[in-house]
Order: C-alpha cells, then structure tokens, then sequence
C-alpha cells in the first residue's frame, strides 16, 4: 500500500467520516478513529468543530496545502456573494477536482498525478498544474497516450460516482466541458459539508 494510499485512509478515519463514500474505506468497518484512544467521544469546542469542518473540506480534496486552502477562501472574501459558497465553488474549478468530477480517475489523489504529469488538456492546450482554475466553458481532454489506459477505463466504469450536471463529459472521446461553477447544492460530496464554519475559523 503506498503511502498516498495509507494517508487517505487515515484521513477517514481521523474524521470519522467515508469522506469520498467509497466501498473501500475503513470507516466502513471501523467507524472510529486511529490510534490508542481513537474510541474515545468528547463534546468538541466551538474551535474544534470549525477546525474539523476546514479538516473535512482541505481532506476532500486531496489533502491541499493549507497555504493554498487560505489563498481560496482569501479570493472567497474579495468575492461578491456568499463567501462559503464562493468558496466551494474556487474548490470545484480546481482542475483536479474536475478531472474527479468527470470520472477519469477514481480518486482525488489520482487526479493530483494525473494532471501532473501531463495527461490532461484544457482548450488544446497541455496543463500539468492540478490547482489550475478553469473558467466557464472551458473544455477539457484526456491526452490520447491514456484512453486506453486500463485505471482510466475502469474510474469510468464504476458506479460509485455520477457525473454532476455542472459538467458535461463524453466517456467515449475522453473529452469534457466545465459549465459552470457550482452552488453547495448542486456539489455531491458524500458527507455533509459546512464552509460557513470554514469562513467561521478563518474570521477568528
């Protein structure tokens, strides 16, 4: 199991959630969290529930770096409209959360190294920087070097995901389309998320 593998799975179960509702994490067999007294229930803090929330939010998507997780909810801030849902909607233009959201690959993580190393397009055009921000309309193809890929085919094939329809996306050409950006409803996170706690730990 490598060590990407290993650091996903800690993260469910650190959180005591099934972040990605995914078959295969431990959450579903030990719904508690790692370690000597990860049994153990205490009724957290107004902090702690803010921090568990930011926890959630930077875990779902892979784990980003935190100076990269304050630079999105900044822009969120300087937005116009809800900050929170300016939030999450920065989070779902990310290129690699896009590439997830259109099944070519079967985990966020995947999507990281995907678009790093270079199998991915936008407008033509090669992008191997995963926090690349697409905007409205903007078309997304798989490099020909990977359709036949096997992990691609099978991310495509499985029925854990559903494409959301803030995206368009042609299995058959390995080609895609970013409609919009997203409202907190529109999104499908497995778990229920809270970015005005987010906005909330960040205001302190």
């Amino acid at each position: 199991m490598t060590k990407r593998v290993t650091a996903k799975h800690k993260i469910d179960r650190r959180l005591g959630v099934n972040l990605w509702g995914r078959a295969k994490s431990p959450f579903n067999i030990r719904n508690y969290g790692p370690g000597q007294h990860g049994q153990g229930r205490s009724k957290p803090s107004d902090y702690g529930v803010q921090l568990r929330a930011k926890q959630k939010l930077k875990g779902y998507y892979g784990n980003i770096s935190e100076r990269q997780f304050r630079r999105i909810y900044q822009e969120a801030v300087r937005r116009r409209g809800d900050t929170s849902e300016n939030m999450v909607e920065l989070l779902e233009r990310r290129l690699d959360a896009v590439i997830y959201r259109m099944k070519f690959v079967s985990t966020v993580f995947a999507a990281r190294q995907f678009v790093n190393h270079g199998h991915v397009k936008v407008n033509g055009q090669r992008v191997n920087i995963p926090s690349y921000k697409l905007s409205d309309g903007d078309e997304i193809t798989v490099a020909s070097g990977m359709k036949e890929n096997v992990n691609v085919i099978l991310a495509i094939q499985s029925s854990e995901r559903d494409v959301p329809d803030y995206i368009e996306v042609d299995h058959g050409k390995m080609e895609g389309k970013f409609i919009r950006g997203p409202k907190l409803s529109d999104i499908p996170y497995p778990v229920q998320m809270e970015p005005n706690l987010v906005i909330e730990f960040y205001s302190r």
